[in-house]
């Protein structure tokens, strides 16, 4: 086995180092028997004007899956994700598959982009060409991105995780060795929903090699003290009230998948309409476009990593209690409309830098997709300082 250089010129000395190039190839009898098993769908039943309250509703997932089925192109798909670089190594025994994308501008940044779930590297296509040639969309050439998109492992064609462990801390180290194998000894980090918990942990294993941390959400929690109630705004106790909404109507999946996601995984496995209506939970009802939302799903599908990607759920819930002391790297948030709540006086409790703090009233849970402008334009703001 031959070394391979990264894209900054170092070599890899060892096998399991090595940096491999990826195309995305889907057989055609895998796309055939997704159509197949499509066109052979039981469809369940449910109450007359049942509408959402009881979960995703027939009438929405049988649109999705016969525009599935009969419109929807994977192929156009898989060519504009291979447009773009892409590669696989070995971190920790697992594999990892990342985008890298490098600007054409000699001294651009470095930047760490993290999905989430029900996500994958698809939410971020929207902001890749803008974060790294803004001179090609108007912008100052001093705000370019180097752009890292890697796969969370156990999803998507980083492939399964084989072996119990995977939490966020832990997905945090590889991400930190990956950024080293790649030669960046300095980098911003970016996620969204598990990459919101997942980069202020890369911030604190990597520590100097940090430059800052900019997220979507925050996921800080009352911590059952009285004296943190006191004195809330009308603004926090709304937004209090609608955390709390949101994880009695919308958080079976949290539950579920943190508690015996491999009972759930053989349904998913088996039915392409069973994984689309888990995933479409959480995109909602036309907050994304139909492409964007099959794009994902078709992804877990055809990787067969419904199991793997829920399991990132029952390590975290599992791994214990943190202990890391509050966060001092600068962190920032760009929160958007019709998304998880983030309140600030429980963030400044766990995280002692926040530098930059926006929301936005439009947008949602994919801004990258949803509104690409303002978030790449939140970010060039964030790293124009910390870069």
């Amino acid at each position: 086995m031959t070394n391979t250089a990264s894209a900054t010129g170092a070599t890899h000395e060892t096998p399991s180092a090595q940096i491999h190039p990826f195309t995305i190839a889907i057989p055609q009898s895998d796309l055939d028997d997704l159509h197949e098993r499509l066109n052979r769908t039981r469809f369940t039943q449910e109450l007359p004007g049942a509408g959402w309250d009881y979960g995703v509703p027939i009438d929405h997932v049988r649109r999705l899956a016969e525009y599935w089925r009969d419109g929807y192109d994977w192929r156009a798909w898989e060519a504009r994700l291979n447009a773009y670089p892409q590669f696989t190594t070995e971190i920790d025994g697992q594999n990892i598959h990342f985008l890298h994308v490098r600007s054409p501008e000699p001294d651009a940044f470095p930047l760490l982009l993290t999905h989430g779930w029900p996500g994958s590297i698809v939410e971020f296509l929207d902001v890749i060409e803008p974060l790294t040639d803004p001179r090609a969309f108007g912008g100052n050439p001093s705000t370019a991105f180097h752009l890292v998109i890697p796969s969370l492992p156990g999803f998507a064609f980083s492939g399964p995780t084989t072996e119990k462990g995977w939490d966020s801390k832990r997905i945090a180290a590889a991400w930190a060795e990956l950024m080293r194998r790649l030669g960046y000894g300095r980098y911003g980090v970016h996620g969204n929903d598990a990459g919101s918990i997942i980069s202020p942990c890369v911030g604190r294993i990597a520590g100097d090699s940090i430059a800052g941390v900019h997220v979507t959400q925050i996921f800080s929690f009352p911590s059952g003290d009285p004296a943190e109630m006191d004195g809330l705004s009308d603004e926090e106790q709304a937004g209090l009230a609608h955390l709390q909404w949101f994880w009695e109507t919308m958080g079976a999946f949290n539950q579920l998948q943190s508690s015996q996601p491999q009972t759930l995984a053989h349904a998913l496995a088996d039915s392409p309409a069973g994984q689309l209506a888990w995933n479409a939970q959480l995109f909602g009802a036309g907050a994304v476009s139909d492409d964007f939302l099959l794009t994902n799903v078709t992804i877990y599908w055809l990787t067969n990593t419904a199991a793997s990607s829920a399991r990132l759920y029952y390590e975290d819930r599992h791994a214990g209690a943190d202990g890391s002391e509050p966060t001092t790297f600068p962190l920032g948030l760009a929160g958007f409309a019709d998304d998880f709540v983030s309140m600030r006086r429980f963030a400044e409790r766990d995280h002692h830098n926040i530098v930059q703090w926006h929301t936005y009233d439009t947008g949602g849970h994919y801004s990258a997709h949803q509104v690409p402008d303002l978030l790449v334009a939140d970010l060039r703001e964030f790293f124009r300082i910390w870069r």
